[in-house]
């Protein structure tokens, strides 16, 4: 058995060898999933044949009392455990998202019994802080000295509503100018316990916001554009979604063509090429394309004039241009450079 393994299986049977009663020793490995599934306080009640309640009480009391057996260093196993949890955390920023910080102790995707008797630990430690699991943040451990729980909770808080506000993802060293930590990785760390906010590419944004959290074809589309900023061809966004970092990226050619046809956010500019529509890129063809430039600048406009505005929204030949141009139901040369509306 692993080292880092070995001390911290030591350190949950130490204390739960200080629990007396059988039953409470029950109560909390199957409250926290210590040898098995963890258990809700329901589920344990009806086993046990006492209510909810009481179990919540048990639970609290038993917690107390491991949470005093720590303080006066009566758990001898319990400081090397706690050695090894703060010697990771302060590798990862101080604070860490449960699942992460057992993955590192455990140097392996740890099991679902690893990660309860990580926080089983941590729980009742008076060096370590634990997050609750909820709907705004992920289970997590932290080095007290940086803080309880409501203080962490705070500083998740701070970094969610200015990411809110900026209303557009951010670095981390975008982060790290508007707030004052130590290090970048302190507020990395942070911000990786909240469930409001994701990561994709360095950049930190809203869980809801595609750019950093795409969920479908399009989405991811619009992300592989958005970063290279210059239009492309269907089939090497495809490559691009394959090469990324996206949780699905078995997507076929067809499909991404498809979802780029039906999207009103990608234009078609060229042969098979496409580019965000936020760029200025328009829809249509070359002629009326042609026409609305004419339309917007209500004069004649010379031959160079008009190939150059709409190079900016089409990646076509000029040829392409000059031929359309010669449709006189629909342009008019006034002279020998010069066209207008016909």
């Amino acid at each position: 058995m692993d080292q880092n393994a070995e001390i911290l299986k030591n350190a949950i049977s130490g204390s739960l060898n200080i629990i007396e009663q059988d039953r409470e020793k029950e109560i909390i490995s199957r409250r926290f999933g210590l040898t098995g599934n963890k258990e809700t306080l329901e589920q344990i009640g009806e086993m046990l044949s006492i209510t909810r309640e009481r179990v919540r009480q048990l639970e609290k009391a038993i917690l107390i009392r491991l949470q005093i057996s720590a303080e006066e260093n009566q758990i001898p196993e319990l400081a090397a455990a706690e050695k090894i949890l703060i010697r990771n955390l302060t590798e990862m920023g101080r604070i860490a998202k449960l699942s992460d910080l057992a993955n590192k102790v455990y140097n392996k995707d740890a099991t679902a019994s690893e990660r309860t008797g990580i926080y089983f630990i941590a729980t009742f430690s008076k060096s370590l802080t634990v997050i609750e699991e909820n709907d705004k943040y992920n289970a997590a451990v932290g080095i007290a000295e940086y803080g309880d729980e409501k203080i962490i909770r705070g500083k998740v808080d701070e970094i969610v509503k200015l990411i809110r506000e900026n209303k557009t993802p951010m670095t981390i060293d975008e982060l790290d100018s508007k707030l004052n930590y130590e290090h970048p990785d302190h507020i990395k760390a942070i911000a990786s316990i909240s469930k409001l906010l994701a990561t994709l590419n360095g950049l930190w944004g809203l869980a809801k916001w595609p750019t950093v959290n795409p969920k479908n074809i399009r989405d991811k589309i619009f992300v592989i554009l958005e970063s290279k900023k210059e239009p492309m061809h269907f089939s090497e966004i495809a490559k691009e979604i394959a090469d990324s970092n996206f949780k699905r990226r078995n997507v076929t050619i067809q499909a991404i063509h498809n979802e780029l046809i039906k999207d009103p956010r990608f234009v078609l500019i060229g042969r098979g090429i496409y580019a965000l529509s936020s760029w200025g890129y328009k829809k249509g063809t070359i002629s009326e394309i042609i026409t609305s430039i004419l339309e917007k600048a209500k004069e004649p406009m010379t031959r160079e004039e008009i190939v150059k505005q709409v190079l900016r929204t089409r990646k076509v030949k000029e040829t392409t241009i000059l031929l359309n141009l010669q449709n006189k139901k629909l342009f008019k040369k006034v002279d020998k450079n010069s066209y207008t509306l016909a």
